[in-house]
Formats: structure tokens, C-alpha cells, sequence
């Protein structure tokens, strides 16, 4: 059977007349049950929040009630008959700010206006209501035409959520979708401090015990640490990756994503798809990412990374240009299947990722980069084991892995490099290497350590991943070796790689030599008769400043 599959389509009454639809409608009727005054959705991105409040608000609005209520037709939902009775009773705001990515404060102020504006058009039948409030009612014409100063725009959703229970008298409801996108783009570009007051003043005008309001569903990526914008607000309710009250709500449980795969006739597929796609744990249930699950039907079941294609990606790539060799060697092992150790904290202070390694590791948590593995207690907190997801973060995290070394050379480069290295042209590769330690390495480095080259060598190897897997610094034989490359397939060629340093060029071979005896006499070659690979080209490889001198085993050793 043919189905159009909602890629980009995130209106749900669209999606209900015109694609296919995975049931997410018993959400409803536990949101129902459960829901706080003010609850706030962080997920990453693409993973359904849009669609999931569009869906609360079709069933929940009171405009077009009897119309709506055919949308839930044959859904899960429409079976609760308690649940229905809730249906179209409410007035309800819906506004979204994922468009807002402006560069400045003041293109950004200007999007604010055009986004009120737009939102005011809609109820500007409350104009014509005689014993409308003159101040209100300027107010309200201000706003809608876009002329409206700064502090009404603050303003803005505390008066609509007035003006709409007066006239309807009931209390709306409100759902503001991707509320942090404007945040995001303030600290990237450089006006966080005016982007956050602004968002502070209108949360807490429109929140915090709003005698007009029913209640609100807020979602974004990220929680933004409560002293920077909902430090006035004692009703919040936060459902997080790390603290899920609702975990399938959004991206798809493994039945969901079963019942496609039979739905389209792809059953052989689910290996591949859980490869690529799974991996995310939220409270012990296993998620997809529902973007790149509906990439790949569509795009017959071919495994690509179609997450990382969309935009969004300057928060990883942000933070790549930001850590320290450290973090990124740790960043670096992930990709061979490591992991790292954290504390997480669930709100974020952007001012802190730079410095707090914890609010680094818990924004890559939190929009989608790291998922948990295992955790455990550590006195009176939680301290979690973070990996990879999938094959489809892996493909992002060599990407900008390797935009470290693309300032001046392309992947291309890297890839004849390496090429080099395991056809054991150790003449090719020598100059290969040179090239990049001169495009790459400051006058400053030239006296760098072993380390250096050893992160500088290992970052490289990313362009290997996935089908190499590369290790560092492990134990083998009577030591440990520096750089090991396995080849998955155990017919292919592997690398086994050491280094030294040299004080003067003039030492460089000496070094070479020294690395290369290193390797025989502590048998780093054990790794690899263990796992059957016959093929492997061993190289001592000796740096001293920008100059590099590789030597190759040769057979007689």
C-alpha cells in the first residue's frame, strides 16, 4: 500500500486529511490526567513537539469544535468517551517562534513585533466588542499593527489570554512552541542578554498565576536554567530526556516503528533502521528519531543521515570551536564506541558551557547528540554514562570532528591521506602529513608534546569511521600502543601506529626507529591476530615541530 509520508508537514489536521499517521492521540487523555499549570516538553529537535501541541490544539480548541472532532476519528483517543467530553471546550493561543533565527537584536526585535502582529490578526474580531477597555483596546490595535513599543510586546500573550477569557468566559489555553529558538540564536550571535530579559518578562507576565489562564504547554530543545527566565515561575512542570513524565510522547516507541515497517512492506529492514536511528532512552523505553525514521521510508530505505542535514547543527558545531583539546579527544573516542562520565544538571546557563564540562555533556544530551546509558550514584547525586546513539550521530560527530582540520584542507585530503597509510605508501602519506602539520600547526605548537600529535594524528582517523574501528591508547601485548585501526572487515588492511618526538630534525629518524622497535618489542600486533586480521602496516611515525618522518616495518623485523 502507498502512503505520503509527513515530511516537513507538522499542521495536524493536514497530516490527518492527508498522510500517513503514527497514533500519538492517547497523550491527550494521560496529559489530561496529569498535566500542571505551566508544563514545559524538551526534546531535541525534529522529533515531533510541533505536531505533537498541534494535535492539543485542534482537540482542545472551541473555534471549529465539531469539525475538529472529526480530525480524532478512528484515533485511539476517540475511543475515551470521558476523554472526548473535554474535547473543543477551550479557547486556545497557539505561537510558534522557530522562525525567529535573526542575527542581531534588532532584526530579532523586529521578528518579535511581526510575530505578534501575526498572532493579534487572528482575534481581531475582539475589536469589535463595544465594552472593550479603551487602554485595552489601544494596546491591542498597537501590537497588531506592529508599532506596538518593546514593553507591550512583553505584554502581548498576558493580554490575549485576558481579552479571549472575557470574551469567551472560559480561560484559553497556551502553546508556545519552540520558545528557546530565539535564545539559541541570541547566544550564538551575541545578544543573549537582551533576547533573555525580553523572554522573562513575557513568560512570567503571561504564567505566573495568570487569573485568565487554563493552563500553558510550552516545548523547546532546552531548559533554559531557571535564573535566566522562569526564576519567577513556581509552577513550571519540566518533562525532559533526563526526567520523562511522558516518555513515548514524542519521537516513536519500537512498536510504532514496527508497525510502518509492516504497514509499507519493509519488515527486513528494522535491523538497519535501529541502527541508524534508535538508541535514545528515556526512562527505560526505547526511541527513534521520527524525522530520520520518515526520511528513510521515503527515500527507499536508504541508511543516511538525515537528521544532521537539517539546520540546527550550529549548536554542535559551536561547541566543537569552543572545547579544549581535552574534551575534544574525549568527543573523539565516542566515535569508536567509548564513552563518557557526567553529572547533568537540567538547566541550562549558555555562559557556562565553555567552562563547566556537565553543562557541556547536558546540552549534547539534550538536543540529541549523546544518549544515556547507564548511570549510577555517586553520594547524593547521579553521575551517567553517555554514548553515541546510532549510526546517524556517529556520521555527524566524524563530520565535525574533521571540520577541525578543514580550515585549510578538504575531507578529500584527509581521505588520500589515510588511503596512503593503509596501502602502506609511507612516502605518500609522510607528505600527506606534512602538508597538514603546515597548514595546521602554529609557531606556537612547534614545541609541542607527544599528545599534540598523537590528538592531532587520532582526529584525523575519523574519516575511517564507519567501517574502521579506531582505537588509542589501549593495552596490547606488554604495553600500550598509540593508534590501532581495525578494519570490520577482517580481509582488509590494517594500521597500527606510533609516535615520538624529536628535539632537532636531525633526530627524526633515530625517533621513527625507536617507535618502530617500540611496537615489535611490546607486541602491539596482539590485538590483531586476536580478531584474524593478517594485514597490517605498522608505522613509527617522529615529529619534531612541523617536520614529520614516517618509517614503515619492513618485513625482516
Amino acid at each position: 500500500m502507498h502512503y505520503r509520508l509527513p515530511i516537513g508537514e507538522d499542521d495536524f489536521a493536514q497530516v490527518r486529511r492527508e498522510y500517513y499517521f503514527v497514533d500519538k492521540s492517547p497523550f491527550i487523555r494521560e496529559f489530561m490526567d496529569r498535566h500542571g499549570a505551566v508544563t514545559l516538553f524538551t526534546r531535541p529537535r525534529r522529533f515531533g513537539k510541533t505536531l505533537m501541541l498541534s494535535m492539543l490544539r485542534y482537540f482542545f480548541d472551541i473555534e471549529q469544535a465539531e469539525k475538529n472532532r472529526q480530525l480524532f476519528d478512528g484515533l485511539a483517543i476517540a475511543k475515551d468517551a470521558e476523554a472526548m467530553l473535554g474535547q473543543g471546550t477551550r479557547p486556545v493561543v497557539f505561537l510558534t517562534l522557530r522562525e525567529l533565527k535573526f542575527t542581531s537584536w534588532e532584526k530579532m526585535e523586529s521578528g518579535l513585533r511581526n510575530v505578534f502582529s501575526e498572532l493579534f490578526r487572528k482575534y481581531r474580531f475582539l475589536l469589535k466588542d463595544v465594552e472593550l477597555d479603551s487602554v485595552d483596546r489601544e494596546n491591542f490595535e498597537q501590537i497588531y499593527m506592529g508599532k506596538a513599543a518593546l514593553v507591550s510586546e512583553m505584554n502581548a500573550l498576558e493580554l490575549l489570554l485576558h481579552l479571549l477569557n472575557w470574551h469567551y468566559g472560559r480561560k484559553p489555553i497556551l502553546l508556545l512552541d519552540e520558545y528557546d529558538t530565539p535564545i539559541q540564536q541570541g547566544w550564538q550571535y551575541g545578544f543573549y542578554d537582551h533576547v533573555v530579559e525580553f523572554m522573562r518578562v513575557l513568560l512570567t507576565k503571561a504564567l505566573k498565576t495568570n487569573p485568565s489562564l487554563d493552563f500553558a504547554v510550552l516545548t523547546g530543545v532546552l531548559r533554559i536554567s531557571k535564573e535566566s527566565i522562569f526564576s519567577d515561575l513556581n509552577n513550571l512542570q519540566v518533562d525532559s530526556i533526563l526526567s520523562p513524565r511522558y516518555p513515548e510522547a514524542f519521537g516513536f516507541t519500537p512498536d510504532e516503528v514496527n508497525r510502518m515497517a509492516q504497514d509499507f512492506g519493509w519488515q527486513d529492514k528494522l535491523p538497519e533502521i535501529k541502527d541508524w536511528y534508535d538508541g535514545y532512552r528515556l526512562r527505560g523505553r526505547e526511541i527513534y528519531n521520527p524525522w530520520s525514521v520518515l526520511q528513510y521510508f521515503a527515500n527507499d530505505c536508504e541508511p543516511r543521515p538525515y537528521w544532521v542535514n537539517t539546520s540546527g547543527n550550529a549548536i554542535l558545531a559551536e561547541l566543537m570551536r569552543s572545547i579544549d583539546d581535552e574534551h575534544a579527544a574525549t568527543l573523539e573516542s565516542l566515535l569508536q564506541g567509548g564513552s563518557v562520565q557526567a553529572f547533568l544538571r537540567e538547566g541550562v546557563i549558555y555562559s557556562d558551557i565553555g567552562d563547566d564540562e556537565d553543562a557541556l555533556y547536558t546540552m549534547l544530551v539534550t538536543t540529541g547528540y549523546l544518549t544515556v546509558a547507564g548511570e549510577q550514584r555517586i553520594g547524593y547525586e547521579t553521575q551517567y554514562d553517555l554514548c553515541l546513539p546510532n549510526k546517524e550521530i556517529q556520521s555527524l560527530f566524524a563530520d565535525e570532528i574533521l571540520r577541525r582540520f578543514r580550515h585549510y584542507q578538504k575531507k578529500s585530503a584527509l581521505v588520500r591521506l589515510m588511503q596512503a597509510l593503509l596501502a602502506g605508501d609511507a612516502e605518500k602519506a609522510q607528505t600527506g602529513l606534512s602538508k597538514f602539520l603546515e597548514s595546521m600547526v602554529s609557531a606556537f605548537d612547534t614545541g609541542a608534546k607527544e599528545s599534540f600529535y598523537h590528538g592531532f594524528v587520532l582526529g584525523m582517523t575519523a574519516v575511517l569511521v564507519p567501517d574502521y574501528e579506531v582505537q588509542s591508547n589501549r593495552e596490547a601485548g606488554y604495553g600500550r600502543f598509540d593508534v590501532a585501526v581495525f578494519p570490520k572487515d577482517t580481509a582488509k588492511t590494517g594500521l597500527l601506529l606510533e609516535f615520538k618526538t624529536a628535539d632537532h630534525d636531525a633526530e627524526l629518524a633515530d625517533r621513527a626507529e625507536s617507535a618502530l622497535q617500540q611496537i615489535k618489542e611490546r607486541d602491539y600486533m596482539a590485538p590483531f591476530r586476536a580478531r584474524g586480521i593478517g594485514q597490517v602496516h605498522q608505522y613509527g611515525v617522529a615529529f619534531c615541530g612541523k617536520q614529520v618522518l614516517l618509517k614503515e616495518m619492513s618485513e625482516d623485523k
